[in-house]
């Protein structure tokens, strides 16, 4: 049978995942904005002596947790849509029906996780704006902390656990091979493995975040390149340890310098 997937299921998917990140963009662009018009308010605020530091409410939580979720599926899907075609295809060379469908139940598999990971980000966002760890701009406030975090990370790229995450990411044969699950309920759990190693490769580069800045938009479109590059080019493995060097080399300039 033709493992050759048919034009109109290959262009749904590819749409859907496309719009998907750019509303994701769109959305933290919008937020960005925002975000900034209240930096200038808090900001003359501060110069009249009113305290701005003030513990967060549940409120706070959920929408801070809405906020690392929309930039996770905004960072994060893009560099899964060559997983999600190769699923695609393997699924029509099975003749499964619903192709396209089915496909993109895998992808809402793989971003659950990514929502899950989003929890956690947000707790921990949590603790250091309670710590008085982070600054206005929700970046590190402590050289020793934004200096550590760029450090850790930089070491973590070149970690037999990260680099075994991206060569599944880069290659999921094997996961399709030993792993398949047929029907919508195997999609999804198919998507949720994906998920895992997905989270396993990229979490310490998205906690530069806090380093640079949680809604930083430069940076963040900056990581989210340096993951594509690492998951669909040739030289994306040699890429991710040269930005571990680099990594490591500012996180000692941060700690040395400011």
């Amino acid at each position: 049978m033709s493992t050759e997937l048919p034009h109109r299921d290959r262009l749904l998917i590819v749409v859907c995942l496309v719009a998907i990140t750019v509303l994701a963009w769109l959305y933290l662009i919008h937020l960005g904005r925002e975000m900034n018009a209240s930096m200038v308010e808090m900001d003359a605020m501060a110069k009249m002596g009113m305290p701005m530091e003030m513990p967060w409410t549940l409120k706070d939580g959920v929408l801070t947790f809405a906020m690392w979720a929309v930039m996770m599926v905004g960072m994060m899907t893009a560099s899964a849509i060559p997983a999600v075609i190769v699923m695609a295809k393997s699924r029509a060379a099975r003749g499964e029906r619903g192709v396209s469908l089915i496909t993109l139940t895998f992808a809402a598999g793989y971003l659950l996780v990514w929502v899950g990971f989003s929890a956690g980000a947000a707790v921990a966002q949590w603790v250091l704006h309670e710590q008085a760890l982070l600054s206005p701009m929700m970046a590190a406030s402590s050289r020793w902390l934004g200096g550590g975090v760029l450090i850790a990370a930089g070491i973590y790229q070149w970690t037999a656990f990260k680099q075994s995450c991206l060569l599944h990411c880069r290659s999921p044969f094997d996961f399709l091979i030993t792993r398949w699950r047929s029907g919508w309920s195997g999609a999804l759990e198919m998507g949720v493995h994906h998920g895992a190693y997905c989270v396993g490769c990229c979490w310490a580069l998205m906690a530069i975040l806090f380093t640079v800045g949680v809604m930083n938009l430069f940076w963040v479109a900056v990581l989210a390149g340096l993951v594509l590059v690492e998951k669909v080019t040739p030289a994306g493995v040699l890429i991710s340890r040269i930005a571990g060097v680099a990594l490591v080399i500012a996180g000692i300039g941060v700690i040395l310098l400011t």
